[in-house]
């Protein structure tokens, strides 16, 4: 089989190494988002599937639009009999949905028809869902709106954040995709028709995603720093500056004081830094301050960037 692949970030690296190890050789192209500016220097950084199909040397092109640009010449060259896209980040054109024998594939990392969209896995951490998954999907024109072809899941608790929850789904994605791929190329597989009215969309996170109000309930301020650990960071500010909450633990008892006030100090060892909620407490394990890295509780005490008279606010505020 000829299978072209599309996909940008890390979610569909590991993808990309389980196909190219599933069906060694049938990978004659890969397509991914433009190198971009990183860091302080701004260079100009490949992004990980194209650094990895580089590393398995596979031929990798980098259109910035499928529509202006001569991808449809490159996919005549390359003529796929498939095409697998994960997390590439632009809307496929009909002409490119309709050109392989066995249409466009996608790993999504949702349970559909549920969280739709380009951030599924923060938006259902930050819903608090319970279970997670990943959906392989026939692709539409629609977002994410196709046949579905398999599912699968587990389940994940109050304490697992984005990271953690991130890389199991990409290693499941890969498995559930080759395994779908293998039923396709002999005629066993069977799709699913989606029910639009269980479903909600999964908006791409801004920036005002991330910032934390401590005037909500204590189960939802952590649910966001889970939805945001350990990049890019749920943020809020104090006296001394902004900050990043990269961990925290819910305290389910009756708050003390006023939401984001400091209900408990302590700088010994790694740290006591308890904040009062709408509704209870929470226990901040890890932080990042502006301009620095992440450091425990007990360390950001000690750096005299909180007093037991501050107060955590909204970085709208």
């Amino acid at each position: 089989m000829r299978i072209v692949y599309m996909g940008t970030p890390e979610f569909a690296e590991v993808a990309l190494r389980a196909i190219n190890e599933a069906f060694p050789g049938d990978i004659v192209g890969v397509v991914s988002r433009v190198d971009t500016p990183k860091n302080r220097g701004h260079q100009m950084t490949p992004p990980p599937v194209k650094k990895t199909a580089l590393e398995l040397g596979l031929p990798v092109f980098q259109p910035v639009n499928l529509k202006a640009e001569n991808f449809e010449e490159k996919l005549k060259e390359w003529n796929p009999d498939i095409i697998v896209v994960a997390a590439y980040g632009r809307i496929l054109p009909k002409y490119v949905l309709d050109y392989p024998k066995y249409g466009c594939i996608n790993i999504h990392g949702s349970i559909l028809p549920r969280y739709r969209g380009a951030a599924p896995i923060q938006r259902a951490i930050m819903d608090g869902e319970t279970e997670v998954g990943i959906t392989i999907i026939q692709m539409a024109e629609g977002i994410d709106t196709g046949d579905m072809f398999s599912k699968a899941s587990f389940a994940i608790t109050e304490n697992d954040n984005y990271g953690e929850i991130h890389d199991r789904l990409a290693t499941l994605g890969g498995e559930l995709c080759v395994d779908t791929m293998k039923k396709i190329f002999a005629g066993e597989a069977t799709a699913e028709k989606q029910n639009d009215s269980l479903s909600n969309y999964a908006a791409k996170i801004e920036k005002a995603d991330r910032a934390l109000d401590f005037s909500v309930t204590t189960t939802e301020i952590v649910n966001k720093i889970r939805a945001f650990s350990p990049v890019p960071g749920a943020e809020a500010k104090l006296p001394s500056g902004k900050v990043k909450i990269t961990s925290a633990k819910a305290i389910h008892e009756a708050p003390t004081g006023e939401a984001g006030t400091v209900a408990t100090l302590s700088a010994k060892g790694a740290g006591l830094l308890i904040v009062n909620t709408a509704d209870g407490k929470i226990a901040i394990e890890k932080l990042i301050p502006e301009g620095k890295k992440e450091m425990t509780a007990g360390d950001f005490i000690r750096g005299r960037r909180i007093t037991d008279t501050d107060r955590f606010e909204s970085i709208g505020e």
